[in-house]
């Protein structure tokens, strides 16, 4: 029997070990190297230990500043926007006389395998200057003369936020919509008998049982949000201004559009990890499990 065991045991590791070399190789190899790496500075191949210096020019940095801020920003407004109407569609399309669910749900659920440079050059068409956004509010009137929607600090803002929106709306919705399937169906028809009604049963029943899975979905929008990158490149490129630009692009420019300092880069990179292990932290001690 134990060597049985053994030979088992020999054989599941077998299944592993090429998949966790790729994974330490891959993964944290590079994020050690980069730990080390926040902590030196220099240019091209060439570095030097310089201490907590990297750590010190974070704190002071303006333009460092301004992209947490432009981060957080789109966090505060955009997840919990998301995440809502995440929520309400799924809600409508678990409604069991519902027609046509297989199509609504394939149409919600289409942004979140589109390819992110051709949904972002799309928005950028819409909203330019003489996109469809502008010819369809100059026709009925709304207003008189073209919005510079991507060159206005505000406007281009709301751009993205709408932007990651469309996108990732659905894909949270999909999380929702299988979680309210697996509810049992006897749970309303005893709240009905009561005399519940569907508000009071969507906000007494559905939302107290998907507590696990909202705080799932808040947590890796939240995370997905702090490395947001490719909306803001492809729309906007961080202006007007440095108005819209996240912590992601800066890292970007840090290590290839400005002269490259891959050490300050990697610092960065590591506000982003500490930023994400916060907040997870406290939405798991605000949504989590009460003991």
């Amino acid at each position: 029997m134990n060597s049985k065991l053994t030979r088992s045991n020999l054989m599941g590791w077998q299944f592993v070990l090429l998949p966790s070399i790729i994974i330490v190789l891959f993964s944290f190899y590079p994020m050690i190297q980069s730990l080390f790496l926040s902590f030196q500075s220099g240019r091209g191949n060439v570095y030097h230990y310089s201490g907590m210096d990297n750590y010190v020019r974070l704190f002071g940095d303006p333009m460092f500043r301004q992209a947490v801020w432009n981060t957080l920003l789109y966090l505060v407004v955009q997840v919990p926007l998301m995440l809502f109407l995440g929520l309400i569609i799924a809600y409508f399309l678990n409604i069991p006389k519902l027609k046509f669910k297989g199509f609504y749900r394939t149409a919600i659920f289409l942004p979140c395998v589109t390819s992110l440079v051709s949904y972002a050059v799309l928005f950028k068409s819409i909203f330019a200057v003489d996109g469809v956004l502008n010819g369809m509010l100059l026709s009925i009137g709304l207003i008189h003369e073209p919005v510079v929607w991507l060159m206005d600090p505000v406007w281009a803002r709301v751009v993205i936020v709408v932007a990651i929106t469309w996108r990732w709306t659905g894909y949270n919705m999909i999380f929702y919509l299988s979680a309210m399937q697996n509810i049992d169906s006897s749970v309303y028809e005893a709240a009905s008998i009561d005399g519940a009604s569907k508000m009071r049963q969507f906000f007494s029943i559905t939302v107290p049982m998907l507590r696990p899975i909202i705080l799932f979905t808040a947590i890796i929008s939240t995370n997905g949000t702090l490395q947001l990158f490719d909306e803001v490149v492809n729309l906007t490129n961080g202006g007007p201004g440095n108005s819209t630009m996240t912590i992601s692009q800066y890292i970007y420019n840090l290590s290839f559009v400005y002269t490259p300092n891959f050490g300050y880069a990697a610092t960065v990179s590591y506000a982003i990890v500490v930023m994400v292990a916060v907040l997870a932290f406290l939405q798991l001690k605000v949504g989590g499990e009460k003991k």
